[in-house]
């Protein structure tokens, strides 16, 4: 196991006993069983080290669950989401319950940032699915349906996490799916506007052009197989000066997604090349 890969999953054992303050370098190292200049040879700060374990998973969430959207039919699209939310939860419970923990009350204005950063990427998931469901119908109510949504996966998540009680997830997705379709025909009062949004929006760091070139890079140099390595150059070519078409960008972008390694870069091409 690679040292960098060892140190964020003893980390996020005591993280998740103890929360992020309450855990010290000297207690992660102590707890690896290396040295304190063996963890700065892979994190300069806790805080990097923290900040490097909500990306590792919320992006691989957020990727995964705008991947299995998009290739959802209208259908099973909702149920499907929920179900995916709910077993990632119960995968990585370890981490979803340190960061339900930290994240209403953290001080740390970067790892708010960060997690406010992810949360709108995830927002824009949902309107997406919204719209496609519910179209112009719910069109002033949309974003209230939006965060009625997020509010069933915070609770229930809590709840389940919390509880430790046993629970069954098709059960569940399915209960949530009738809930959101009684909320998205029944709502006619709507609080949450466009206005709203766009302001609390205007807060949230956006990706660049140039983050996404450097990841890129970053990947093509980092992989080994022929066709992920050569999909990634052909898509940074295509990122940089757009000449494919549509039909030959999505061929490539589904040779990435399906890299274990690839799936962020995957999601965040996807933005920008649709």
């Amino acid at each position: 196991m690679l040292k960098k890969q060892l140190i964020m999953e003893k980390a996020l054992e005591l993280f998740a006993k103890q929360g992020f303050e309450a855990t010290s370098v000297q207690q992660i190292t102590d707890y690896c069983g290396i040295s304190k200049g063996a963890f700065y040879l892979s994190f300069k700060s806790k805080d990097e080290l923290i900040l490097a374990l909500i990306d590792y998973f919320l992006s691989e969430f957020i990727s995964n669950t705008d991947y299995s959207v998009r290739n959802t039919d209208d259908d099973e699209v909702l149920y499907q989401f929920y179900y995916n939310t709910f077993d990632s939860f119960q995968k990585h419970s370890n981490f979803a319950k340190v960061l339900m923990k930290e994240q209403s009350h953290s001080l740390n204005k970067e790892l708010f940032l960060k997690m406010r950063y992810y949360d709108s990427l995830l927002e824009n998931i949902i309107l997406s699915m919204i719209d496609r469901l519910y179209g112009c119908e719910i069109e002033d109510t949309r974003y209230d349906l939006m965060f009625c949504i997020k509010g069933f996966m915070n609770t229930f998540s809590q709840f389940f996490l919390f509880s430790h009680l046993p629970y069954d997830l098709t059960r569940l997705s399915q209960s949530l799916v009738e809930k959101t379709n009684l909320l998205a025909k029944q709502t006619t009062i709507p609080f949450i506007s466009k206005d709203m949004i766009t302001i609390v929006k205007q807060s949230v760091d956006e990706t660049t052009k140039e983050n996404v070139m450097e990841l890129l890079e970053q990947k093509v140099e980092e992989l080994d197989n022929a066709l992920v390595k050569e999909s990634l150059i052909l898509l940074k070519q295509q990122l940089n000066e757009p000449v494919f078409p549509q039909a030959i960008v999505a061929g490539l972008l589904k040779n990435i997604q399906e890299h274990p390694h690839c799936k962020w870069v995957a999601y965040l091409l996807r933005q920008r090349l649709g």
